[in-house]
């Protein structure tokens, strides 16, 4: 495979479950996952971390689709939310998404709302959790 970009290296034999091989073989198939290299999974983990803002969070779940082709929903949980854990962080399933990554960038977004709450109130707000009845 001959990509003008470096991609992730291959996870070791049975300790994912990411279907990169199926990724790399079919033809027409959006390979923009694979340049998530474990150098650049760490800077992205770092700024979802280090998120300033709602408008920042938004911005990152933009430039995750364009560049990365991972759509990400952040929404709170049904019931009540009473921690980061009742906001609900949903990635679509793709190939050649790592398991470990899939794992990370919620759990990383989760820390950069636990640093910054006011983000994790204004995305209640933007779900009508916090108006006046």
């Amino acid at each position: 495979m001959n990509e003008p970009f470096a991609i992730r290296q291959p996870c070791p034999p049975g300790a994912c479950t990411c279907e990169r091989e199926r990724l790399q073989d079919a033809p027409e198939v959006d390979l923009r996952i694979l340049r998530l290299t474990r150098e650049e999974e760490r800077r992205l983990l770092e700024r979802l971390e280090n998120i300033e803002s709602m408008a920042d969070l938004e911005h990152m779940q933009r430039r995750l689709y364009e560049q990365l082709g991972i759509r990400l929903e952040i929404a709170p949980g049904f019931g009540e939310v009473r921690s980061m854990r009742g906001i609900v962080i949903r990635m679509d399933e793709m190939p050649g998404l790592c398991r470990r990554t899939r794992q990370a960038i919620p759990a990383a977004i989760r820390r950069g709302l636990a640093r910054r709450p006011e983000i994790a109130w204004r995305l209640l707000d933007a779900n009508d959790l916090l108006r006046d009845a």
